[in-house]
């Protein structure tokens, strides 16, 4: 395997700390959940539990994805701008060489960039530093395999076992070695743009990217300046402290503003890690996943590109999305909240377009995972061939039912995860659904990434939505905080 233009980083770590790391100091509850290991570094996420991440996620790797013992693959690895991220991929660096593994550090870069060097330079998996979407204080790990699909559930579990001393060691035959690879997101970059290009570019468009201090700062420009867009960056430098804060993809406000201070014809912000994006049409108007799904899926209809007519999405869909998509003649199929289990559906029933709500969209013909940039770049080339505006296409659409979603923090992790066990919390959302019958619909669920309890209510009216949100959101409160 070639490898040129490459520094050997081998990463150093405190090996007492190493030493006195116990399994005992692991909670009983699944460490992996929906999208990897993710929690307050310091509390869930240390430098020991990473180097025994990376040491037994390098001994599941090389036993499952080795061709042979000769030519074992390399271990991708990528980290979003969070000040815990350095330490996090140094101390898994550590973990996979001691593991005998060859390393390659991107360095700062979005989830999918990670994903997608994995399957195309021969590596045994991926790893990806990151918690997406959460506040600063948190970070997270996960694990891809050779084909830049996330990691599955048995071999993360797998992984688990080896950190709670139920595997046995197998000791490599030498020491593996860690390398500076950044020069490889170049390949990712032009992998973004060479569909679209020369067939459609984005001259004449100007462009708000809200980049959220996070991975996206550097290619998230650099892709669209080279598909002719001219761009205005918010929040456009790494920085670790106020990575999501008050901007990205949950905080579209500072985005909203500035499209229509600089008269923009639309505008997207991406989450920490990039592997989400959410839009705003020249309106300032919010186009969420939902009007994302509709309008990209109704272009892959007209070219013949979508296999039945079918979108894979979540019970967090709108209903007014369904409903419109049906009448268009398609079909929609809802899975559980995750992109993991959208793109588990899609694999099952050969769909070519999924995605969340959120902004996290998946479609095969362009990329092996969900991919912001990627999304924003073909929403933003769909603009510009229909000859209308965004807010046309938007309005042009479907009309969405009001939904509310309301999150509680309940840091009790098995109160969190069990809270369907409560009968207070299930009288109360017994109640609510009787009393709205089909003028709404209800869902709670416990947040896969977040120590969260989060609510949903979709009604007829915001009036209905907001009544029974306030009404589940205490009994929640009262029962389980």
């Amino acid at each position: 395997m070639t490898q040129t233009s490459k520094t050997n980083i081998q990463p150093s770590i405190d090996a007492k700390a190493i030493a006195n790391w116990q399994p005992t100091a692991l909670p009983k509850t699944p460490l992996f959940g929906t999208d990897g290991i993710r929690g307050k570094v310091g509390d869930l996420l240390t430098a020991p539990l990473a180097w025994q991440l990376g040491f037994w996620g390098g001994q599941v790797l090389r036993q499952n994805f080795t061709k042979t013992e000769n030519n074992i693959g390399p271990i991708i690895i990528g980290q979003d701008s969070r000040n815990s991220s350095d330490m996090l991929s140094t101390a898994l660096s550590a973990g996979l060489t001691t593991a005998g593994l060859e390393v390659w550090n991107l360095g700062l870069c979005p989830t999918p960039a990670v994903a997608y060097l994995t399957s195309i330079y021969g590596a045994i998996g991926g790893i990806m530093v990151s918690a997406s979407h959460n506040p600063p204080e948190d970070n997270g790990i996960k694990f891809f395999g050779p084909d830049g699909s996330k990691l599955s559930k048995d071999l993360q579990a797998t992984i688990e076992a080896g950190l709670r001393g139920k595997l046995e060691t197998e000791e490599p035959n030498s020491q593996g070695h860690s390398y500076h690879r950044p020069e490889l997101i170049n390949d990712y970059a032009l992998s973004l743009e060479n569909p679209l290009l020369p067939e459609v570019n984005l001259k004449g468009m100007r462009i708000v990217l809200d980049l959220a201090w996070g991975a996206a700062v550097e290619i998230g420009p650099k892709v669209f300046q080279a598909m002719g867009a001219e761009i205005i960056c918010l929040h456009d430098r790494p920085d670790g402290d106020r990575i999501n804060v008050a901007c990205g993809s949950t905080h579209l406000e500072s985005l909203q503003a500035a499209v229509k201070e600089y008269q923009a014809d639309l505008g997207f912000a991406f989450d920490g890690d990039a592997d989400r994006t959410m839009a705003v049409d020249s309106q300032s108007r919010i186009v969420d996943g939902d009007y994302i799904l509709y309008l990209w899926g109704k272009k892959l209809k007209e070219t013949g590109k979508l296999p039945g007519n079918l979108i894979i999405s979540t019970v967090m869909a709108n209903l007014g999305f369904e409903r419109a998509w049906k009448q268009l003649g398609g079909e929609l199929t809802r899975t559980a909240v995750g992109d993991q289990y959208v793109h588990a559906e899609m694999l099952q029933q050969g769909a070519m377009l999924g995605g969340e709500q959120s902004g996290h969209i998946l479609c095969p013909h362009y990329g092996i995972t969900g991919d912001g940039i990627m999304t924003a770049l073909h929403l933003a080339a769909l603009v510009k061939r229909s000859g209308v505006t965004l807010s046309d296409l938007r309005d042009s659409s479907f009309q969405k039912y009001p939904q509310l979603l309301k999150n509680v923090r309940v840091e009790n992790r098995d109160r969190r995860i069990h809270w369907h066990e409560c009968e207070a919390v299930q009288t109360a959302i017994n109640i609510a659904e009787a009393e709205m019958g089909d003028r709404g619909r209800i869902l709670v669920r416990a947040s896969g990434t977040e120590p969260l309890v989060r609510v949903m209510v979709e009604a007829v009216s915001l009036e209905l939505a907001h009544h029974w949100a306030d009404n589940l959101v205490s009994a929640v409160t009262q029962h389980l905080v």
